[in-house]
């Protein structure tokens, strides 16, 4: 493991900047960030019509198609709409931003500035981890979801071509994942600028198609209404409870729009939720209702039913479209979310292509390829839509629950709210999203174990990397050695040689590994020596005039503190260069890097388990090289290793 590391733990009390978050995208004015997000934001939550409502009677815990249970569903459906999505996420949670960025890592790191103890901390790091875990196992399940179901209207429309919906479904992630990997900045941004104006279309097809069947059964609007609800849960409380399982299918997609904010800002998102989204997705779901009550037998799809004679093929095609858009979307939500875990210190460094000057326009090939991999073995081993939708649900309660807990933190910690006011408020959400993760966890011998699987996974990897970092950090810092102290003898005895060195240091204290084996070994030291620290911020973005700090030991030895923002590209060379109280400007063609390579031999030590220390090398032996992650010029890196256990 190279020392030069991005420090873990993220830096409390870190300069503030100004609203860097607003991307250059946003200079397109409110009306084109509100398309926009309507093509990045509300892919997942759009194409939820598909398959809730249908899933909800026909799934693995079919309800009676009846009024009572038609309309109690449907009021079910809208109010989670409007108290999950419109109050929580919309109203009070995408307040809670940070610097403009939201999602549990942003909402973490707002927390982590304010300090909430030492114990509580760990608690809410612990939890904001769970969440990222989670959000991992959801990228996995939405674009299997969202594809198969919008393919399977093939079968709906000419039952003989069943056979072909599986081969096609595997054939559109692999050229969704291929497409994605080659794509270059000019064909991201023309891709970008058409996904909104083709989500609208689909959201006023889906609108019309519902107004048409509200128009053959206006009484359906009653459904509205939260007394059908009630007497549901009334009448029927078990199958009303297990209903909210698939019932919650509605409000998927919901967190997308608090992690996106830092792409679009809180008022385009609110504006395209309340004008466009929430109305064409009331209308499809009522018309859909209006069908059932008219043709129970349409159940099998009541979406694709919804067409008019002449009309089912370009659906079939609208829709599918739109779920590879929102497919598309999710892929980049965590390629965004790998590259604030890895600043923050969660995942290991991963090379990361930056396709675009527009903000949040990156690419990942692991994850990339990992998604893929994941997607097409969920699409091959549960073969239909219905079987994917009762592995889907967990994850996303999970994580609305824990953004409960995260919101309380906010709440009473930061935001200092009396408890007269958050409590009701709290309580509310809390039962809410409580009952529906309950109602998700009956889900789990259908196929909610896979989500379950996937996240503990992924939070055993997340926690054992975060954790070993932690204990090689501590190790380091045993016996190392002041700068003050060392910078008093070193400079008279060892040979001083033109140019400058810097010494990459995952601490901000002691003399790293690599300069005392240069001066070991090499016996010579340049005219001047930077010690170099790489720090990442609780904002997003970093102020230039707060990048740097320097400390000058004098004898040409100096202490560098680069700052960088958790969504901001760690380029050194291009940090440098701004850098100018070390003496004179940098120049990287009489500028050498040297880097400490740490070796990790597991033992049978206090620190972690043994498995765990062997999970964790792995893992070590397969992070990207500093290199690469620091923007550092190949040909003046030197690597100086040694070993150690932890």
């Amino acid at each position: 493991m190279n020392e030069a590391v991005v420090d873990a733990a993220p830096e409390s009390g870190a300069p503030c900047a100004a609203d860097a978050s607003v991307p250059a995208v946003k200079q397109v004015g409110a009306l084109g960030l509100a398309v926009g997000a309507i093509g990045v934001v509300f892919g997942d939550i759009g194409t939820s019509p598909l398959y809730a409502l249908r899933d909800t009677f026909a799934g693995h815990h079919p309800l009676p198609l009846d009024r009572l249970h038609i309309f109690g569903i449907v009021s079910l459906m809208f109010w989670s709409m409007m108290l999950i999505v419109t109050l929580k996420y919309v109203t009070v949670i995408m307040r809670a931003d940070n610097k403009g960025s939201g999602g549990s890592l942003a909402l973490l790191a707002l927390i982590n500035q304010q300090g909430t103890g030492r114990r509580w901390g760990k608690g809410v790091v612990l939890l904001g981890v769970l969440a990222t875990a989670l959000f991992y196992s959801d990228s996995m399940l939405t674009p299997a979801v969202s594809i198969m179901s919008a393919v399977e209207g093939i079968s709906v429309y000419n039952g003989s071509l069943h056979g072909v919906v599986v081969p096609l479904v595997v054939a559109i992630v692999i050229a969704l994942f291929v497409i994605k990997s080659q794509h270059t900045g000019s064909r991201i941004n023309w891709a970008s600028r058409w996904a909104g104006p083709f989500m609208l279309l689909y959201f006023a097809t889906i609108s019309l198609l519902g107004l048409r069947s509200i128009a053959q059964d206006p009484g359906v609007i009653f459904a509205l209404s939260p007394q059908w609800a009630l007497a549901m849960f009334m009448a029927d409380p078990w199958h009303g409870f297990i209903a909210m399982g698939t019932a919650v299918l509605a409000v998927t997609g919901a967190e997308a729009l608090y992690a996106d904010m830092g792409q679009f800002g809180r008022a385009p998102i609110r504006v395209s939720w309340l004008v466009f989204v929430l109305p064409s997705l009331v209308f499809n779901y009522l018309g859909q209702a209006a069908l059932l009550l008219r043709d129970p037998s349409a159940i099998h799809s009541p979406f694709y039913l919804l067409a008019p004679p002449g009309f089912e093929w370009p659906l079939l095609l609208i829709a599918t479209t739109a779920a590879v858009i929102a497919a598309k979307a999710v892929i980049s939500g965590a390629f965004l979310v790998t590259q604030q875990a890895i600043q923050l210190g969660f995942i290991p460094r991963m090379t990361i292509r930056h396709t675009s000057a527009s903000a949040g326009q990156i690419y990942i090939p692991t994850i990339n390829w990992v998604l893929m991999i994941a997607v097409i073995v969920l699409v091959l081993v549960f073969e239909r839509s219905r079987n994917l939708t009762a592995a889907y649900g967990i994850a996303v309660t999970g994580a609305m629950l824990i953004d409960n807990i995260l919101l309380a933190v906010v709440l009473f910690k930061l935001w200092r709210w009396k408890p007269v006011f958050a409590v009701p408020l709290l309580g509310l959400f809390f039962v809410i999203d409580a009952t529906y993760l309950g109602a998700n966890l009956a889900k789990i011998p259908d196929g909610g174990w896979v989500p379950l699987l996937m996240g503990t996974a992924i939070f055993t990897l997340l926690t054992t990397w975060s954790r070993g970092r932690t204990l090689m950090r501590q190790h380091m810092a045993e016996g190392a050695l002041p700068l003050e102290v060392f910078t008093r003898s070193a400079h008279t005895s060892a040979a001083r040689v033109p140019g400058t060195a810097v010494f990459m240091a995952s601490a901000a204290a002691g003399v790293p590994s690599a300069l005392l084996h240069n001066i070991k070994h090499n016996k010579v030291l340049h005219e001047r020596v930077v010690v170099l620290t790489v720090q990442i911020a609780d904002v997003p973005m970093v102020e230039a005039s707060d990048r740097a700090q320097v400390k000058d030991f004098g004898q040409g030895f100096y202490r560098l503190i680069l700052r960088f923002g958790f969504m901001e590209e760690t380029d050194v060379p291009a940090a440098l260069g701004s850098v100018s109280v070390c003496g004179e400007p940098f120049d990287m063609m009489r500028t050498s890097f040297f880097l400490s390579r740490q070796t990790l031999i597991p033992a049978d030590v206090p620190g972690m388990a043994l498995w765990r220390e062997m999970l964790f090398a792995w893992m070590l032996r397969n992070a990207a090289d500093a290199m690469g992650f620091f923007r550092l010029p190949t040909n003046r890196v030197v690597e100086l290793g040694s070993q150690l256990k932890i």
